[in-house]
């Protein structure tokens, strides 16, 4: 289990798909109705839906709120001059690409720190995703909210705790954990305190697709393992009664709109379903490997996916490289060198990622290798994992790398190719162009 210093005073409900239901007041929520004519305490009822009405009951996504006003009354949306470019086009290319640490933008917000690093798909049609990093040093006002309409995001901070507070209730997230905030519920994003003057960076998934995050099918595994459901907290309901006037921002279409209220979008008296953003700490996630020989598939190392039409052809998988005890015999034990049909986006949390121990990849940056593009572990990595005894190792103590995974082909922003300046232009030059030759043609002596 993860050791953190920061006390989480939110309380949570446990359990990962499972039907919750909330209040904040006692007896607030109706009985035996979803839609009273008159429920408790003067509130409206409102669903939120996150999936087809029609949809199978295991894949159904809804939530009840019963809420001091409903979120239909504001004036209408306005788009935003947005220095983001969250929207903006982006290019395939086949090149492995690595960046060096984001820089904090101390004057940013969580909304206004947002920058794109990739795409693919298209968000109208529901059929894509993004990859983001945000870099902020103030919090967001309190009177201020933001949700996406374009899909569920995946958040991933390496730097600085984030209170998080949502319409269903509030969820303290520090690095080591990961949020999940579905599609078009509303939030802010608080610094924590005392911590706030250190700023915070992190990582995004967006997935546009009709599915949402959900935990991936175990197999021969069995009944427990990688991410288990009971370890996912749920927040449970806290509500803000205010008549002052509160900011909604709106990712639509990748684009920002704005739009104003004489209400807080917090305001969620009490509510029950199985739509609802949670958080997860890493340092559950029960590893496994190989006990006799070979590195197996990366896929063992996935915590949640949001999976395709094909079978087992993921949108996106959340993949994680947590410590972990190596004992395979003849066995090259980092990640072979390969290609794949898959996308690969990593980042590193902390520590030092036991596939990249030449340096360069380090915690706040990023590396994409894209669809068939060659990569595994450096020069130096392969070549100690080859000549190193094979006793039993545990690697990554103090360490956390993850992978974005996707199907589709990652195109990059020139933002995250010129704009950062953070691209490091001969990684692939310093990394694999001195791996060594080692070929012996039969017969050719020793």
């Amino acid at each position: 289990m993860t050791d953190f210093l920061i006390p989480d005073p939110h309380t949570y409900h446990h359990g990962l798909s499972s039907h919750f239901e909330s209040e904040s007041i006692p007896h607030s929520l109706p009985t035996a109705r979803n839609s009273p004519q008159k429920p408790p305490y003067g509130l409206y009822a409102e669903k939120l839906s996150g999936s087809a009405f029609t949809a199978p009951r295991h894949l159904n996504k809804q939530t009840w709120l019963y809420r001091i006003l409903p979120s239909a009354s504001h004036i209408p949306f306005t788009i935003c001059e947005s220095p983001n470019a969250l929207e903006a086009e982006c290019r395939q290319i086949p090149n492995q690409l690595r960046w060096d640490p984001f820089d904090v933008d101390d004057s940013a917000t969580f909304i206004s720190g947002l920058r794109l690093l990739g795409s693919a798909g298209d968000i109208p049609t529901k059929n894509g995703l993004g990859i983001y990093v945000y870099t902020c040093g103030r919090s967001m006002p309190d009177t201020e909210a933001f949700y996406s309409a374009d899909g569920d995001m995946l958040i991933v901070p390496q730097a600085g705790t984030l209170d998080v507070r949502t319409e269903l209730g509030r969820l303290l997230v520090r690095p080591m954990e990961i949020l999940v905030v579905p599609r078009g519920i509303r939030y802010n994003v608080a610094l924590h305190e005392p911590r706030e003057s250190e700023g915070a960076r992190g990582y995004i998934l967006e997935t546009w697709t009709t599915g949402h995050f959900e935990l991936p099918e175990l197999g021969p595994i069995g009944s427990n393992g990688l991410a288990n459901a009971r370890d996912f907290q749920i927040p449970t309901a806290a509500y803000i009664d205010s008549t002052a006037t509160h900011t909604i921002m709106a990712k639509f279409n990748g684009k920002l709109f704005r739009a104003s209220q004489n209400h807080s979008p917090f305001d969620v008296v009490a509510w029950h379903g199985n739509y609802y953003p949670f958080k997860y700490d890493l340092g559950r996630f029960n590893t496994i490997g190989s006990i006799s020989y070979d590195h197996p598939d990366p896929s063992i190392f996935t915590v949640l996916t949001v999976q395709s039409a094909v079978p087992g052809t993921a949108v996106a998988d959340f993949v994680i490289f947590p410590p972990r005890w190596l004992v395979g015999e003849d066995t090259f034990r980092p990640p072979w060198f390969h290609r794949n049909c898959m996308s690969e986006f990593m980042g590193l949390i902390d520590g030092d990622y036991d596939a990249k121990t030449s340096g360069g990849f380090v915690p706040g940056g990023a590396s994409l290798h894209n669809v068939m593009a060659g990569h595994g572990p450096d020069a130096g990595t392969a070549e100690r994992a080859s000549e190193c005894e094979l006793k039993p190792q545990k690697v990554g103590a103090g360490s956390m790398a993850f992978m974005f995974e996707s199907s589709f082909m990652i195109g990059v922003s020139e933002w995250a190719l010129a704009g950062c300046r953070k691209v490091q232009e001969e990684y692939n030059v310093e990394s694999w162009t001195g791996v060594k030759r080692r070929f012996k043609a039969p017969g050719a002596g020793t």
